[in-house]
């Protein structure tokens, strides 16, 4: 499942750091995070979705890293973003 490109689009101008920023640390954490929503909600319905479920841990696991790269670099942009995401409590 891929996001739809109004709605990426609108992920990548809103987490953007310049103009032409598509693959930065925090944009690629906003896409793996709506990736990561949309694909829970699939597999809340299909529950035996195993292929599906894989490729979801292997989402967690690229956005927990970017995630750790971010926090090491700059604290203050994975404060913002965290609290933007509403990833933790």
């Amino acid at each position: 499942m891929s996001l739809l490109k109004e709605k990426k689009t609108e992920l990548i101008d809103s987490f953007k750091v310049h103009a032409k920023d598509t693959g930065s640390s925090v944009v690629q954490i906003a896409l793996l995070t709506q990736r990561i929503n949309e694909l829970a909600e699939h597999l809340k319905v299909h529950k035996k979705d195993f292929h599906s479920r894989r490729g979801l841990l292997m989402m967690i696991g690229a956005r927990r890293r970017h995630i750790a790269f971010l926090k090491q670099k700059n604290p203050q942009k994975y404060e913002e973003t965290i609290k933007k995401l509403k990833l933790r409590k």
